[in-house]
């Protein structure tokens, strides 16, 4: 993944948290819970984009 297309990424995610939270009508509690989930999303991928959580793709959840 190239830096440029990283940023253009993190554009997009970045406008569609703004329209969502700008024209979909929700309770304030609602909105912040979803900006929160978004963000810790975002940075958790931009983290393993970059290889820093390469070691978390190893770990295996047993049902």
């Amino acid at each position: 993944m190239t830096l440029l297309q990283l940023a253009v990424d993190l554009i997009v995610v970045g406008v569609l948290l703004w329209l969502v939270n700008r024209y979909i009508p929700m309770a304030p509690s609602i909105q912040s819970i979803l900006n929160a989930v978004v963000v810790i999303c975002t940075v958790l991928w931009v983290l393993r984009a970059f290889g820093l959580l390469q070691s978390f793709s190893n770990i295996r959840l047993r049902g």
